[in-house]
């Protein structure tokens, strides 16, 4: 920790207490806080030329108003004020929304000072800040001013003076952490003045250079930690040194109804390495909907088994535990192994059955949801630990299974496919493998948009689908009507086609149904003794019915893109063409942009960066506990290529780490406490 760091607000002179516990309530406890509390955005105030603004950018004028302003009211308490104003020879048109009370201000001959977006074939400027008088004109125009996120009781003023304060008072002692080398190739701004020039640039420039400085000091740093902790582990982590004979996992292999695709043969051998290693295995397994992941695990499992050991395998639903479940049970107990299920749902007296048997060792393979974490639960010798979907479960529930057992082995798969630039922060410190090419036979699906007022001809498709012999899901966002959101639910759906689909068999699935009357639904479904499946997204992932072959998405433009091409992956699981129809009237540019990409690719990958774009990584992932770092400058999605460059020279520099220069030794001091942390950044 800096000395900085160490530094108490009460330490900048003058500040109030009053002061002090305004900044509090923005989570700013120290001198260090105060410095590193960075705009989220910034309002220029320069006067722009017209004749060069952009359109829909940002453009600032100085001008007079023409005539007399018009106001409509759009409703009750919504209103459009309209002005004509003289600048540089030009007759732009400002419009406000909702600020009725400019217009009696708004007088011929004013001069104004306007800010808004630009509109260059309307000549029309879209105004966020108004400067009416001439001492606001002479006091902000020509600034580029810094906006920070508040709470109710600060204001922006004391933000900046109190910023200032603290740069005037302790700037002087941050101290440059980059290595000298690092500042000199990348031409970087000090530590210290880039700092001060994100609160207070004076142009976009000084801006750029500031924000490139701080990026890739906050993704240099983060991978340092990354790198030094997996080195720390290699060196002091011990884990099972696995015995695999070969020959074994080749009989294996060998006796599936399929062959393994190249990739699939690529990350099985990856894996098999790692578990006769003999440090902890860690890592990540990528493959898009339907490329063979659970073959996979079933290989590593069986691997771990021949050692003597114990796997385990938790899910994010009972659905999915009971459907690998069943599938490892068809692939590995003509083999010896025992398979049992453990998931909240159980009847007592099976449930003490399943805890005896994984604690003695009958259990080979224990698959289940967040059961497995629960206290009770107690391995005889666990070796492998699996996650499914991992991103689902957060840090402390994986962390709560790994420690069921003495370091290990940890396998996590996703069908979410992860952009790189995820991967390699969040998925830092793990191996990652690829299973980049689908199954032979494997048909394209067909995706198609619809607006709601076509549900006629999708019944009709559904019909003809199922009269072939197939099947068909239909999905809805939520289970039961809501008042406050006007969106299909699963009971309506349902009940209306009992009677639209009619004779076909029509059955419902949701979350809140008992695990005995899930298992039933999908069993039956599973079987064709259902011909269509009116559900929420608990078939998200893993449901496997290779018969169905239409999937229909009610209010699509509500999902996530990972979440709708996961969707989509419960279809085209067999041999037969497949079709997804999406049905949405989006209200938003960002909802048709979804729409379209959905029916352009099939790609998970595209799709997955498409996604981090609209959503951000946070969302992109789905839960707030993942693990995923909140960083104060950089973004994931718009600083990728700084990030490669971060990382490569993090992964030089720590292995040299030795070596450096006497004056890198403020990130030596930052490091080196991590050394005595021999544990994964989970």
């Amino acid at each position: 920790m800096s000395q900085l760091e160490k530094m108490q607000l009460r330490e900048l002179p003058e500040i109030t207490n009053r002061q002090i516990e305004q900044l509090q309530q923005l989570q700013i406890n120290s001198i260090w806080d105060l410095l590193t509390y960075f705009p989220f955005r910034y309002e220029d105030m320069r006067l722009s030329d017209l004749s060069q603004a952009v359109e829909d950018e940002k453009v600032a004028i100085q001008g007079m108003i023409v005539g007399q302003p018009s106001l409509r009211w759009l409703g009750k308490k919504k209103s459009r004020l309209v002005a004509r104003c003289q600048v540089d020879g030009l007759t732009v048109q400002l419009v406000w929304f909702n600020q009725h009370f400019l217009k009696d201000k708004l007088t011929d001959g004013k001069e104004i000072a306007v800010a808004g977006r630009w509109d260059r074939e309307r000549l029309q400027i879209t105004v966020s800040r108004t400067l009416l008088s001439k001492a606001e004109q002479e006091k902000f125009l020509g600034q580029f001013e810094p906006i920070y996120s508040l709470s109710q009781s600060i204001k922006m003023k004391t933000i900046r003076k109190l910023v200032y304060q603290a740069f005037v008072h302790f700037g002087r002692e941050i101290e440059e952490i980059l290595p000298a080398e690092i500042c000199v190739q990348y031409h970087f701004l000090s530590r210290a003045k880039a700092m001060y020039l994100l609160h207070f640039p004076r142009s976009r420039e000084e801006l750029y250079q500031a924000r490139r400085r701080m990026i890739y000091e906050e993704l240099f740093l983060y991978e340092c930690k990354i790198f030094w902790l997996k080195e720390t582990n290699q060196q002091q982590l011990k884990g099972i040194q696995h015995q695999i004979p070969m020959k074994q996992i080749d009989h294996l292999t060998e006796s599936l109804p399929f062959p393994l695709t190249k990739a699939q043969k690529r990350v099985m051998e990856e894996i098999i390495s790692d578990l006769r290693a003999n440090t902890p295995m860690n890592r990540l397994l990528q493959g898009d909907v339907g490329s063979g992941k659970t073959v996979i695990a079933a290989i590593a499992l069986y691997a771990v088994w021949l050692s003597g050991y114990q796997g385990a395998l938790m899910v994010p639903t009972e659905i999915l535990a009971e459907q690998h479940a069943k599938s490892l049970r068809q692939m590995l107990e003509t083999h010896g192994l025992k398979v049992v299920s453990l998931v909240g749902g159980m009847r007592t007296k099976e449930r003490r059955t399943v805890l005896e048997q994984i604690e003695i060792g009958l259990a080979d393979v224990v698959v289940g949801t967040h059961a497995l974490i629960q206290e009770s639960v107690a391995f005889k010798k666990l070796g492998l630990v699996i996650t499914d979907e991992q991103h689902r479960f957060g840090v402390k529930q994986r962390t709560a299974l790994r420690e069921k057992g003495f370091l290990p082995d940890v396998l996590c798969m996703t069908a979410t496919p992860i952009p790189r630039t995820l991967a390699i922060t969040y998925f830092g410190e793990m191996e990652v493998s690829i299973i980049d090419e689908m199954p032979a036979g494997r048909q394209p699906i067909e995706t198609h948009w619809v607006k709601k007022d076509h549900w006629s001809k999708v019944l009709t498709f559904i019909k003809k689908e199922c009269k072939t012999g197939r099947q068909a899901y239909v999905i809805c966002p939520l289970i039961e009507e809501s008042e406050k959101i006007d969106l299909q639910n699963a009971q309506d759906v349902y009940e209306q086609l009992v009677t639209q689909l009619a004779p076909l068999r029509v059955g419902l699935l949701h979350g809140r149904m008992h695990a005995v009357e899930k298992e039933e639904v999908m069993e039956a479904f599973a079987k064709n003794e259902l011909q269509v499946l009116v559900s929420t997204t608990v078939v998200e992932v893993g449901v496997n019915v290779p018969n169905a072959t239409a999937m229909v998405i009610y209010d699509a433009d509500r999902f996530g893109l990972s979440q709708l091409h996961q969707l989509r992956g419960r279809v085209g699981r067999g041999s037969h063409a497949s079709t997804c129809i999406l049905i949405a009237d989006p209200k938003t540019e960002t909802g048709v942009g979804r729409m379209k990409i959905m029916t352009e690719t099939n790609d998970g990958f595209v799709i997955s960066e498409e996604d981090l774009s609209l959503r951000g990584p946070g969302d992109f992932l789905g839960v707030k506990q993942s693990g995923l770092p909140e960083f104060k400058i950089a973004d994931l999605t718009m600083d990728q290529q700084i990030l490669e460059y971060a990382r490569a020279d993090a992964a030089k520099w720590v292995a040299n780490v030795e070596n450096a220069d006497a004056s890198d030794q403020s990130l030596k001091r930052l490091l080196a406490s991590l050394k005595t942390k021999a544990q994964h950044l989970d």
